[in-house]
């Protein structure tokens, strides 16, 4: 009988392996993740010198699948709502992740790339260049928090009692699940567009 040949290990796999870890346990350890691939943790180090390295190579994976503004003509606030859409949508498929990607400094090619182009787009709208890590930082916080929101239960708040008359109406004419995850991004994001407009507007 052909004995079948074991896949060999590559670093997709390894990062495949390392996602489900992170997916299922919400953690990512060396020897989780030799287990969840059958090997020795040493043959991991052939490929990745640790879990700081996978880590970020998980970022890069997920920014590859994210479409960078294109910095052509079109509106700046269009090109940087549209990469927050993609952003969130990427990053909402593993919520589990968002923590270990906070915990390190970022290094990753791709995602360093896509903050280029929005760090141009904000200064050719006229953010003083002090602030442009600032605004970065403002809608990547929204980013992860709204990737986060879509992992949400459907039923986000349940009112067991009967004297918060104004909330438990709001709670009651609000959408609810994705729907309500959505409107409140969309509602978000235009806010804080709108925010930047108006103080580059009192300049």
């Amino acid at each position: 009988m052909v004995q079948r040949r074991k896949r060999l290990l590559d670093t997709d796999a390894i990062l495949d392996a390392a996602l489900a870890c992170v997916d299922a346990t919400g953690r990512l350890t060396m020897a989780e993740l030799a287990t969840r691939l059958g090997v020795s943790a040493s043959s991991i180090y052939h490929h990745f010198s640790g879990r700081t390295a996978i880590v970020e190579a998980l970022r890069e994976r997920m920014a590859t699948a994210i479409d960078p503004p294109p910095l052509d003509e079109s509106d700046w606030g269009e090109q940087i709502g549209r990469w927050m859409r993609g952003y969130r949508r990427v990053l909402a498929e593993h919520p589990a992740l968002i923590p270990l990607l906070n915990e390190q400094t970022m290094t990753a090619g791709p995602v360093l790339h896509a903050y280029e182009s929005i760090a141009v787009l904000l200064r050719r709208t006229g953010v003083p260049v002090r602030e442009i890590v600032l605004w970065i930082g403002a809608l990547d916080c929204y980013a992860l928090g709204a990737a986060l929101d879509l992992a949400a239960p459907d039923e986000v708040w349940r009112l067991e009692r009967d004297d918060l008359p104004t909330l438990g109406a709001a709670i009651g004419a609000a959408p609810r699940g994705r729907d309500r995850a959505d409107e409140a991004f969309d509602l978000g994001l235009d806010a804080l567009l709108t925010g930047l407009r108006v103080r580059l507007a009192a300049r």
